[in-house]
């Protein structure tokens, strides 16, 4: 990683990527990639995908019929964590393929156009000293953007506010700041810190609590002006659904492999659309773009930069937005040198 990612559950300084290969009779190969968090859990996350495989070989690619078909097999267990990702990573590819053979960008096989989506840079802006974020911040900008995310949880307000006002006075005027807990707080700390987050102008406070505490998040997106964002822990579109209907977020930003994929982005979008909330999405950001295209209440494109060491085409950055690229399918292509290169 280009920057180390320091939240207030640890800090991250590598990024373990999971490359799916999806070959078709016809020849026609559809690509993802999952963040395994831990190197550990790749191996694990393979091994289901080997069971995906086999559940599957032979059918025609059709990603709603078979999302339906591997969650009854695999409902014993549950469709959940690896499982989960595993599935949503089969996915993923399995809509890339459909593109690629239709000769369509991922953005119009869901039926809309490939717009520039509004993008941050969450690369970095850990916990650290409050001169360090306000260079980082500053190298964040760099690249055109315009906007950062910044991740707050230190061990006091005094020192939460000290980050953000670094931030802000190194930060050209108009840089917006979204600042994410990563679950640190109590609902009453987050009450508190929230009161003063509302005098700062952040356009969200991210997950302060624990993040299926939706009892708790509905009293702060009441008590609070700053809007609460939730969604990168939503299980599928019906962990959503809960969230909306507890009044616990005022936006959502789901997450590739833990939405559902492709066809649970889709699901959720519907919903989000339904209660007018604007989603934005959590990583993955060469796929996020396609899929941000065909939202209906699209916000904000998370960026990070994570996979760009190992594809051939990076995902583009102009004046602050992300260009969704008019290649067929999703837009991954493996750089082969460089993934021999990072193998772990």
């Amino acid at each position: 990683m280009s920057f180390a990612l320091g939240t207030s559950r640890t800090t991250i300084t590598r990024a373990p990527l999971l490359l799916i290969d999806l070959e078709t009779e016809e020849g026609i190969t559809g690509r993802s990639y999952l963040f395994c968090y831990l190197s550990a859990a790749a191996p694990a996350i393979g091994r289901i995908l080997a069971e995906v495989q086999r559940a599957t070989q032979g059918e025609r690619i059709a990603p709603v019929e078979l999302w339906s078909a591997l969650s009854r097999r695999f409902a014993l267990i549950g469709v959940q964590g690896i499982v989960r990702m595993a599935m949503a990573g089969f996915d993923v590819a399995c809509w890339d393929a459909l593109a690629r053979a239709a000769g369509l960008p991922l953005a119009r096989m869901l039926g809309a156009e490939t717009v520039r989506i509004p993008a941050y840079n969450s690369c970095g802006l850990g916990l650290m000293a409050p001169d360090r974020l306000a260079d980082e911040a500053e190298a964040l900008l760099a690249g055109g953007f315009t906007a950062v995310k910044l991740r707050l949880g230190y061990p006091t307000l005094r020192e939460d506010m000290a980050a953000l006002q670094a931030v802000h006075k190194r930060v050209p005027a108009g840089t917006r700041i979204m600042v994410d807990y990563n679950q640190a707080l109590t609902v009453a700390e987050a009450l508190a810190r929230g009161r003063a987050l509302d005098r700062e102008g952040v356009d969200w406070l991210e997950e302060p609590i624990r993040h299926d505490d939706y009892a708790g998040a509905a009293r702060l997106a009441r008590e609070l002006d700053v809007p609460i964002q939730l969604g990168e822990n939503f299980s599928e579109p019906h962990g959503m659904a809960a969230a909306i209907a507890a009044g616990a977020c005022d936006y959502v930003m789901p997450d590739l492999e833990r939405i559902g994929g492709v066809t649970g982005w889709q699901r959720a979008a519907a919903l989000a659309a339904a209660h007018r909330i604007e989603m934005s999405s959590h990583l993955f950001p060469e796929v996020s773009a396609h899929l941000l295209a065909a939202t209906p209440t699209r916000h904000w494109l998370e960026w990070v930069d994570w996979a760009n060491a190992i594809v051939e085409e990076p995902l583009r950055i102009e004046d602050g937005f992300a260009v969704v690229p008019e290649r067929p399918g999703n837009g991954l292509v493996w750089n082969k040198e460089a993934v021999e290169k990072y193998r772990m």
